[in-house]
Order: C-alpha cells, then structure tokens, then sequence
C-alpha cells in the first residue's frame, strides 16, 4: 500500500511518470522506499529547500502508523 502511495503521488509531481520506480527495501531499522525518477525531475521530487521531498516522507509516515518508514530519493546520475 505505500509504494503505491508514494508512487501515485511522485507520478503527480513528476513531468516524466513513466520513469517513476519505488522499490521497498526491508533494513534492521526498519523498511526503506527508493524512489527513482528521470534525472531531470529529481529537482522536482525534491522541491525548493527540501518541501516536497520532507512533504513526501511526512504523508508516507502518516500512512505507515506506527511502522518506521524511510523515503529516499536516489539521485540515477549517480549509479552510472
């Protein structure tokens, strides 16, 4: 339910939906959603200062309860 969350919601700030990818990983601290979009939106996943991105992780958070979830953004240019 949340990666689909989080998803939908990326997709809806994005110029590019159909580079949208959420992957969950499961850590000893709890579980962890990367989101990778085309590299030219990451200025738009993240926003100015930070807004959208803090804005993200506050609503996927909310949905989550009382399980700890982190949102990463992971930046593509650099995996190459």
């Amino acid at each position: 339910m949340l990666v689909e969350a989080l998803e939908h919601l990326v997709k809806g700030i994005v110029d590019n939906p159909e580079a949208v990818s959420v992957a969950p990983k499961r850590l000893r601290r709890g579980q962890v959603l990367e989101v990778r979009v085309a590299p030219e939106d990451l200025g738009r996943a993240i926003g100015r200062g930070g807004r959208t991105a803090r804005a993200l992780r506050q609503v996927i958070n909310a949905l989550a309860k009382d399980e700890d979830v982190r949102v990463d953004l992971v930046d593509t240019d650099r995996l190459r």
